[in-house]
């Protein structure tokens, strides 16, 4: 973001070295989300990754067949769902099929497995992990199953990240979606990675950069910055995982005796950086505005659903009571988060329940 950086498409020594560093970030990001450099697609963030996931794909499908559907799960990112209802408005004969969860926020693969049965499925997409949860899903199996399928997937793993090794865990997924803010890089940066060719219709035709997905002078910060955040996470991931899981069973054991207070999906496997609770009646939005009061940044949805206080469709596709769901709260944890901001966190949310229940 300092001195003269030139257009990666040009012949100039400026353009050269721009060039250079963005391959070397493309190098890097594709040996840590098991694909090859040519497959690593530059764009603006996550939503955008996703976005082109979807409609890429099934522009494409939908000009070889009569019909296309477009299968998801229902607890998906807005930037999943919201790219599924704008292909199927703007293309005819384009379907949208809904997953089931269980209680736990789980993917049901017998309900993908009845999905899959149905004819002309262009693309698959589940989430490696909830945003608003934590629960992980089973991207793998999901992929085994639309592989045998002749289906595209794709996964959102935006929030998987910091978390999981990508070159791992789901490393069958067709199409992965990640953007660096979620890991400590820059906003408005992100990348679409396919872990095989695929072909799909860019959104942003442009001058053809990006092998023609993705037209638009490639932004050499971002994408530096999207590289390095994932190495960065990468290298201390292990110890990062143990040190913050540790750190979330505290705050979930520091606040468990609040009365009726229960941990979403606490009989599934959940990442480090998430809990999500809920403390019947109470409204989330009256709890939030006590937290934020003391400095405490926290939500009760998405944060891009920021704004007014709405039901979750995270938690109904759960089946949560909706009674018990306004009274939800999400924490997120970082890399940087202590013990110390645990201990801050747990004696002000004790604070905030106990006198709002009074003032009930």
């Amino acid at each position: 973001m300092h001195g003269v950086v030139g257009n990666p498409a040009g012949t100039h020594r400026a353009a050269r070295l721009a060039r250079r560093a963005i391959e070397e970030a493309r190098d890097e990001i594709a040996a840590l989300t098991a694909a090859k450099p040519g497959n690593v697609v530059f764009t603006a963030g996550g939503t955008e990754s996703c976005t082109l996931a979807i409609a890429g794909v099934v522009r494409t499908h939908r000009r070889q067949h009569e019909r296309s559907r477009i299968v998801i799960s229902p607890i998906e990112h807005h930037a999943v769902l919201d790219a599924a209802a704008m292909v199927a408005r703007q293309l005819d004969n384009v379907d949208v099929t809904t997953l089931r969860v269980d209680g736990d926020g789980v993917l049901d693969l017998s309900s993908l497995h009845e999905a899959l049965e149905q004819p002309n499925v262009a693309v698959v997409s589940v989430m490696m992990a909830n945003n608003e949860t934590g629960v992980v899903q089973p991207v793998d199996a999901a992929a085994a199953m639309a592989q045998a399928a002749g289906v595209v997937s794709h996964s959102d793993v935006v929030a998987a990240a910091p978390w999981m090794d990508l070159s791992v865990v789901g490393a069958s997924v067709d199409m992965i979606s990640l953007c660096a803010h979620k890991l400590g890089g820059p906003v408005n940066a992100g990348a679409l990675v396919l872990r095989r060719d695929i072909t799909m219709d860019a959104l942003a035709p442009g001058g053809g950069q990006e092998k023609g997905r993705r037209g638009g002078t490639v932004d050499v910060a971002a994408a530096v910055g999207l590289a390095t955040a994932l190495r960065l996470a990468a290298q201390d991931r292990e110890a990062t995982v143990r040190r913050v899981t540790a750190l979330r069973d505290t705050l979930i054991a520091g606040v468990s005796d609040l009365g009726d207070v229960a941990v979403t999906g606490s009989a599934a496997v959940r990442l480090p950086g998430t809990v999500h609770l809920t403390f019947p009646g109470i409204a989330s939005d009256e709890l939030l505005f006590v937290l934020d009061e003391a400095g405490v940044c926290a939500s009760a949805a998405a944060a891009c659903s920021s704004g007014a206080v709405v039901a979750s469709h995270v938690l109904d596709a759960m089946g949560m009571d909706p009674a018990r769901a306004r009274g939800s709260l999400r924490l997120s944890f970082g890399a940087e988060t202590t013990s110390e901001d645990i201990a801050a966190v747990t004696a002000l949310l004790r604070s905030a329940v106990t006198h709002l229940r009074a003032d009930a």
